[in-house]
């Protein structure tokens, strides 16, 4: 005879597994620490002022 199962537990063990996959996802898309914001922040404001000193003045 099979060994009983506890449909609860396997339901909430699936619930959790779940969880943390959707957790890992939003890591990796929004996971960035702030240092590496701050840095891609100052590239850009670079790059736009330097850009914006190559424009002609009409």
């Amino acid at each position: 005879m099979a060994k009983p199962v506890n449909l609860n537990r396997f339901r909430k063990e699936k619930a959790r597994a779940e969880k943390k996959a959707r957790a890992d996802q939003n890591a990796v898309k929004f996971g960035r620490s702030k240092a590496e914001k701050a840095r891609d922040k100052a590239v850009q404001s670079r790059d736009q002022a330097r850009q914006d000193g190559h424009k002609l003045d009409d």
